[in-house]
This record gives C-alpha cells, sequence and structure tokens, in this order.
C-alpha cells in the first residue's frame, strides 16, 4: 500500500475524529482488521461481525503499533499519540476507502463474476497478463465486502493492472462491489444455481450478475460466456433486448453502445472459439482456439472440458491488453489452481485425488465429476456431499447430481450428509451399481479405508462447510503408506 494521511482517511470515510490527536498529516502505511496482523503505521478496522466484534481488540492493534483506528462506538479510553475515527459502520467505510484508494492508481483492472468458475477464470487471467505487467490479483477466495477492499490496498506504485474477483449472495452486492472496485474490463463466467436459494431463480441471479456492468468504466471491455443461455439474453439477436434491463436498471441497447463485447465457447457465433477439444488427456485439457488474431494452440494443464472457459476468457483479456499470441499460451500453461479448486494430488501408486472442496453448486460438481470419468486408471471412486444454499430447489438440484453421475464412467459413489442422500437415491435408481450413503465423515473414513487402492482416481467435493478436504487428506495420507 501506498503511504497515506489520516487527513485522507476522514475524507475519503466522512469520519469524526475523536479523542485528543490533531495531526491530520500523521501517515498510514497499511489497513487491517486483524489485531494479531497489525504493523507499525496500519489503521485498523474495528469490524463488527455476527460472531466477533472489533472493538475488542483495539487496543491490542494500537499497542502493536497501529497508528489508530476506525471506529464505530466511542472507547472508553484514548491510548496517546493514536488517533481515532469514528464512523457509522466501519465495513462500509473500509470500501468508502477502498474506493477512494482505487482512484489513485491509473490503471485497468479486470473485474470477474460469476455462479461458477470466479476463482479460476481469476488465476487463469492472472496468469496469462502477468506475461507483460505486474498484476495484483484477488487472493484465495476474497471476493466480498470484506475481501475486496484487502484487494485494492495491495495496489502500489508497482502494480500495473489488477484482477479483481467478485462474489455475491443477494441483491446490490455486485453493484456495490464493482463500484469500489471501478473496472476497466468485466466478464461474467455463466449464469447456474450457486445461491439460488437465495435469490429465488437463475432469473434473479443473471441480474445480480449484470450488476458489474454499473461500474464497468465508459469504452470498458466485457467477456462474456457464448455458451450460457443466459448471458446470450445480452446479445442483440435476443428477441426481448429492445425491453430488457440489468440488475441496476441499464437498458441492454445501452450496454452494447457504451462497452465492447467478446464472446468465447464453443458455439460458433463466439468471438474466441475453442475446436479440436482434448479433454481426455491425463494431465491437461489442449484445444484450438480460433480467435480475431488467428488460430492459437492451447494447453490448460489442469482437467475437464469446462477449463476452456476460463482459457478462452484469458486469451480474450490478453489479446485486449495487447499480449502476444506466445505471451497467451505461456500464460495459460503457466496456471496453478487455488488450493482446493479441482487441486491434483498424487499419492502415489498409480493413484490420483482431485481435491474440490472449497465450494460446490449443481454446475461445478458436474464438471468435477465429468474430469473424474475421463481420467485415466483402473478405478474412479466420487465422494460428494451436500451442496449449500439452494434452498427450496435443494432436493431438485441434489437429484439431478445423483442422475447425472449414473451416466458416467464412476466406479464407486459414497455420498456424504443428509441433503447428499439425494444423491444417492437418484444414482441407484438410474442403474449405478456400488452406492454408498452416509452420514458424516466419520462413517466416509471407514467406507474409503475399503476403497483404497493403487490405479484409482478419486475425486471429492462438497460445499465448503462440509470441511470433505479433510477426506482428501485422509485419502492421501493412506494411500502414501500402503
Amino acid at each position: 500500500m501506498e503511504k497515506i494521511t489520516l487527513r485522507d482517511i476522514l475524507a475519503a470515510t466522512r469520519g469524526e475524529l475523536i479523542g485528543a490527536y490533531r495531526d491530520l498529516s500523521a501517515p498510514v502505511t497499511g489497513v487491517q482488521s486483524d489485531n494479531r496482523k497489525v504493523k507499525p503505521g496500519d489503521v485498523f478496522f474495528a469490524f463488527v461481525g455476527e460472531k466477533t466484534d472489533g472493538h475488542k481488540y483495539v487496543n491490542a492493534a494500537l499497542e502493536a503499533g497501529a497508528a489508530g483506528a476506525v471506529v464505530s462506538r466511542t472507547p472508553d479510553e484514548f491510548l496517546p499519540g493514536r488517533f481515532y475515527v469514528k464512523v457509522e459502520d466501519t465495513i462500509l467505510a473500509a470500501g468508502d476507502l477502498a474506493r477512494w484508494y482505487r482512484k489513485l492508481f491509473r490503471i485497468p483492472v479486470v473485474g470477474i463474476t460469476g455462479s461458477v468458475g470466479k476463482t479460476t477464470t481469476k488465476d487463469m487471467i492472472a496468469s496469462v497478463l502477468s506475461e507483460k505487467y505486474r498484476v495484483v490479483r484477488t487472493e484465495a477466495n476474497f471476493n466480498n465486502n470484506i475481501g475486496l477492499p484487502r484487494t485494492i490496498f495491495r495496489f502500489d506504485h508497482t502494480t500495473e493492472l489488477g484482477v479483481i474477483e467478485m462474489g455475491m449472495n443477494h441483491p446490490g452486492e455486485i453493484d456495490y462491489l464493482t463500484r469500489i472496485a471501478q473496472p476497466t474490463a468485466v466478464t461474467i463466467t455463466n449464469v447456474g444455481d450457486a445461491h439460488i436459494g437465495l435469490l429465488g431463480s437463475r432469473n434473479n441471479i443473471f441480474h445480480a450478475k449484470t450488476e458489474i456492468f454499473q461500474g464497468l468504466s465508459d469504452g470498458g471491455f466485457a467477456v462474456m460466456n457464448g455458451d450460457d443461455e443466459n448471458l446470450r439474453r445480452l446479445r442483440p439477436e435476443n428477441p426481448r433486448f429492445d425491453e430488457e434491463k440489468t440488475g441496476t436498471g441499464i437498458p441492454f441497447p445501452e450496454l452494447a453502445a457504451r462497452f465492447r463485447f467478446a464472446w468465447v465457447g464453443e458455439s460458433e457465433d463466439c468471438d474466441y472459439r475453442a475446436v479440436k477439444i482434448q479433454d481426455d488427456l491425463p494431465d491437461c485439457v489442449r484445444f484450438e482456439a480460433l480467435t480475431p488474431v488467428g488460430t492459437m494452440e492451447i494447453t490448460v494443464p489442469a482437467l475437464g472440458r469446462h477449463m476452456i472457459y476460463p482459457a478462452l476468457t484469458a486469451a480474450a483479456m490478453g489479446v485486449h491488453f495487447g499480449l502476444t499470441k506466445e505471451q497467451i499460451g505461456a500464460g495459460i500453461a503457466h496456471y496453478q489452481a487455488t488450493k482446493m479448486r479441482m487441486e491434483v494430488l498424487r499419492p502415489g501408486h498409480g493413484t490420483i485425488i482431485y481435491n474440490d472442496t472449497y465450494n460446490a453448486n449443481p454446475q461445478s460438481m458436474k464438471a468435477g465429476l465429468s474430469a473424474l470419468s475421463q481420467t485415466a486408471g483402473v478405478r474412479h471412486v466420487a465422494v460428494v456431499g451436500d451442496m449449500f444454499e439452494l434452498g427450496r430447489e435443494e432436493e431438485r438440484c441434489h437429484r439431478e447430481i445423483g442422475s447425472f453421475a449414473a451416466g458416467l464412467r464412476i466406479d464407486t459413489l459414497v455420498t456424504v450428509g443428509r441433503a447428499a442422500e439425494y444423491i444417492a437415491d437418484e444414482a441407484k435408481k438410474h442403474g449405478m451399481k456400488d452406492v454408498r450413503a452416509v452420514k458424516d465423515k466419520a462413517e466416509a473414513e471407514q467406507i474409503l479405508g475399503e476403497l483404497i487402492a493403487p490405479d484409482t482416481a478419486y475425486f471429492v467435493k462438497a460445499s465448503h462447510g462440509m470441511a470433505l478436504e479433510e477426506l482428501a487428506a485422509f485419502l492421501e495420507e493412506k494411500i502414501k503408506a500402503m
């Protein structure tokens, strides 16, 4: 972070300076909300959440060297030589400061949202653009109203480009985040069932995702999934194109006039189109990308046909930002998956474990199961758990996974959790022979102990709250000990 001052914080947050401290030129060199990570010169924001209250740790942060604190309650005591800024809401104030700080940098920023594949697409784009630029990207999955400002505050005078992921689970959230990030280029990966329990329908999800256009600067670049039926509504050939609007009320014709669009996928009308796809290779996906600048030979060091979409999106962004075809190909080849995002573990004995346990929704679950079924190996074992935030669609979505899995080359299906029992039931109904439904991880470990064998591919996935990464670790440990 570049140095700012107390005066800047007051202006950005519209806060009130309380206590005796009055040096408005006091320097601040970092922003922190965890007192355990405070460094000298930081400003500490006392976030108030459901489980914790940062006001309890203000003194600890100041004693650790923080220059001051942003609070929403007047403290009982004021430490000498430290400033205190009072605001109505400390989390919103951090967002206000991040919005102000972002404006200090005249650099391009890529904004990424979608139901499935946001993190993969973010990492792929960053890997490509890093072939030419100094890039700051969203770390891990810090894509909400707390995590996104954290990424912005990592910008400094060496930053040439930002790649920022934006998540959401309610209307208005992407609108808020994109106004902070102020992207110059955006992408929506797809519109699926993630968070459908909170938003009610795919149509509502579609409108929530299109809020990203609210913060896109005029003349900005937008990359869209040309195989997604909802996103294709943004194309002029949509019969209702002249009538529809984004989640923030921008008419579709205005989008077409203000921004430049590129479409990616397998459809013939895509600007960046994948052909000759080889998705049955042991360690990668290969395809030819037909692009406005010629054909590119692409090798993605990850499995699953769905990997063509982040790769094509990264290629489109690479062309937009002036990279050569060689740089784009190298950037995709250098891609590394975020931990627990279809992470490939090879513990030995010809086995492979796909640890895809960071999160789950119906679309990503199907993509992972497909990748497992196409993996070379004598046996294929899928370990899947509950998918959260599906609301009234919970049973339908889980049963859909069961029928889908039954049609794949999967030898054994282990389901973990209450909702996952629907997966097991439907898989059995559709003819899958070896299906084991268990209630918890302890039961799952007993079953998996019996299924450990050489030349086997394992796939482990569920929503993050199920903590099935523990089962992936269990498998890895037991296989190594064979």
